[in-house]
């Protein structure tokens, strides 16, 4: 018996040693052609500048807060939904932070929530339901779900609407579903994963591809088209639960377990920035890009949001510290001009 312990622990001491050699030579490869840091001359660049403060506190949640999402343009850009286990859908009007609605749901175990974002007309939401639930906001009468999509045989982890019509839903059964909205029914599976998809995030630029992010520590990029993953991406070293494209749609930001956050180019298939700090020791639960990316927020487990500055690696620009727990969602207002951090403390705060 001792021998085979022994056997075991060299075996998993050469794929350690193995894993380092890779990552290095990855590195050295990618190291002059692609790289944040090297590709944009930092000294060029304007500062940061100082770090928001809290503006508005939503309050009016009475369980904990575990999913946010701006509205588009299209409505007044100051709209949000927000979703809790106190069973609650809550829009708000992240200005004047008035409750437009409260919508009862059927069940309290919420995960996600969306909002429509060309007519702001429409929000959803799923958790360990397994069910995507829509809500019309312009119904006589909005207690109820208008329509209910069930096909996951997993929890729903996140949710965005791809048009009026369709809408991607992820799940701990290691799928996504693109669904018609009108009729109820799923019109194609992505099913490549090995584990639960966490979160999703559409290209800004192009409507045909989106990315997700595994409990199998890997990121995927999807074809709507063909249905199949066109790449995947490896490096993380536990369960990846946040995923955001950057603006130009060309790369994407990851937030894991692993207390890392990365930046990874879709062109050159490589992670091109990697942002840790040997004082965070906690998970990641959700990353947004600044309208610009020159910034990547990121909310963490120990209460705190970070924000890192993608041209320097590595360093974290300042934390944004007013939460009493979690910190377990966050969104750039689409104007760019606020930032919204969700918590298991009950609130919703805007920072700008």
């Amino acid at each position: 018996m001792g021998d085979v312990e022994q056997r075991i622990k060299s075996a998993e001491q050469s794929i350690k040693s193995l894993k380092k050699e890779i990552e290095e030579e990855k590195r050295r490869i990618n190291e002059d052609t692609c790289t944040l840091a090297s590709s944009s001359s930092s000294s060029a660049l304007p500062s940061v500048g100082k770090a928001p403060i809290v503006r508005r506190i939503l309050k009016g949640h009475f369980g904990k807060v575990y999913a946010m999402h701006w509205g588009g343009t299209s409505g007044s850009g100051t709209d949000l939904v927000s979703a809790s286990q106190d069973g609650k859908l809550i829009i708000w009007n992240g200005y004047t932070t008035n409750k437009s609605q409260a919508i009862p749901l059927r069940s309290s175990w919420v995960m996600t929530c969306a909002f429509e974002q060309e007519r702001n007309q429409m929000v959803a939401c799923g958790g360990l339901d397994n069910l995507c639930s829509i809500y019309m906001l312009n119904a006589p009468q909005v207690m109820r779900a208008t329509q209910e999509l069930a096909a996951h045989d997993g929890y729903l982890s996140c949710c965005r609407f791809m048009s009026e019509t369709n809408i991607l839903t992820a799940s701990g059964d290691s799928t996504c579903l693109l669904w018609d909205v009108e009729r109820g029914e799923s019109t194609q599976t992505f099913s490549d994963h090995g584990g639960d998809v966490m979160s999703v995030s559409l290209n800004p630029t192009d409507p045909q591809s989106f990315v997700t992010g595994s409990c199998d520590a890997s990121a995927k990029l999807w074809d709507v088209r063909t249905g199949k993953a066109s790449h995947t991406f490896y490096g993380h070293e536990s369960d990846i639960n946040s995923v955001a494209f950057f603006p130009d749609g060309l790369a994407f930001g990851t937030g894991s377990d692993d207390s890392t956050c990365r930046i990874f180019d879709v062109r050159c298939y490589s992670d091109i920035g990697r942002f840790i700090s040997n004082k965070i020791l906690c998970g990641i639960t959700s990353v947004a890009f600044s309208t610009s990316g020159r910034i990547l927020f990121a909310g963490y487990d120990d209460y705190n949001c970070y924000a890192w500055d993608v041209t320097v690696e590595g360093n974290f620009k300042y934390s944004l510290m007013s939460h009493e727990n979690r910190v377990s969602c966050l969104g750039v207002s689409p104007s760019g001009e606020a930032l919204c951090t969700g918590s298991w403390d009950t609130l919703l705060k805007i920072w700008a």
